[in-house]
């Protein structure tokens, strides 16, 4: 079901989500969380898809606060989702206007969940400083996207300077499957030092830069950022050892294989993973991720030395993958 509120207030949808339950029995007391995502209108639908799809596992209160025109007169256009519209979740769209677009802190506050936590999330442009944020400051996890920012790099470099415990990127959230694949080869035979680090991807990626930094940092060795075309994501690793290297390449973004000494070549379903499936893995945790603060502190500064060194080096064309 989706009703719609035209030029309306917070109290009325306040109220009108009250009646929405007493009428259709909408689960609100099932909701783990509220997820304040914070998107324009370009972008509306997709955020609302991918927030949908994120919370099948989460049963949430999903408040999408859409900033619309701010030269316009003072006014709040409202629709609210229930039942098969809102999936697991319980929607409410904001499209804001006018003055009203500066204090969606203001807006968001009554339509949060009691005694619940609170996530905000920016799909695209974060702030420079998501805790210091009007409606960050609501929240116990924030999260950004570097990745579908302006300047991927430089947005990532800047969630190092603000970090606050509890904020997170997806940028981060995708590399988890290359963090848990290098640690588990790293752990079986011969159990040697990684004397080098080569990490290849595209010039754009976060995610690459981020994945390098955790290596650098957990494994204390230098590293080289190889550059790949923008939009190729994360190509490969290569893990230097005195006995010969570790490689798990991933050249067509799909399957990738994992090579090292003493074991057979292994090939491995590593595909890209998508916004909604990183999203709700980072609304499976709200506590703190020390390992992400970590990388942003202590190796991104190693991987920005190692570029001034002339450790970056671009790598052969690849085409983009999807």
């Amino acid at each position: 079901m989706i009703v719609d509120l035209p030029a309306t207030s917070v109290q009325a949808v306040t109220k009108k989500l009250v009646q929405l339950r007493d009428d259709v029995g909408s689960m609100a007391l099932g909701r783990v969380l509220t997820l304040v995502a914070i998107t324009d209108e370009h972008g509306a639908e997709t955020v609302l898809h991918v927030a949908g799809d994120a919370t099948r596992q989460h049963p949430s209160r999903i408040v999408c606060l859409v900033t619309g025109n701010r030269r316009a007169a003072n006014r709040i256009d409202a629709q609210i989702r229930v039942g098969g519209d809102a999936g697991a979740s319980e929607v409410v769209v904001l499209r804001l206007y006018g003055e009203l677009t500066r204090h969606g802190e203001s807006v968001v506050l009554p339509l949060l969940l009691t005694d619940s936590p609170i996530v905000a999330w920016w799909p695209q442009n974060g702030p420079k400083n998501a805790a210091a944020d009007p409606v960050g400051s609501l929240a116990s996890r924030r999260i950004t996207d570097a990745e579908h920012s302006v300047d991927p790099t430089k947005s990532i470099l800047g969630r190092a300077k603000t970090y606050t415990p509890g904020d997170t990127d997806l940028s981060w959230t995708r590399t988890t499957k290359w963090r848990g694949l290098l640690a588990a080869a790293l752990d079986q035979p011969p159990f040697e030092p990684v004397t080098a680090i080569t990490v290849t991807g595209g010039q754009d990626s976060a995610a690459c830069d981020l994945l390098a930094a955790w290596l650098a940092t957990y494994l204390d060795a230098p590293v080289t950022r190889e550059h790949t075309r923008p939009g190729t994501g994360i190509i490969g690793v290569r893990l230097q050892r005195p006995s010969g290297s570790v490689d798990l390449d991933r050249p067509d973004g799909s399957v990738a294989t994992l090579e090292q000494v003493g074991q057979p070549m292994r090939r491995l379903a590593l595909a890209r993973r998508s916004d909604a499936e990183c999203l709700a893995d980072e609304l499976a945790r709200l506590d703190a991720d020390e390992v992400y603060e970590r990388t942003l502190r202590d190796g991104l500064p190693r991987l920005s030395a190692a570029k001034r060194g002339g450790g970056a080096q671009s790598a052969g064309p690849v085409e983009p993958q999807p």
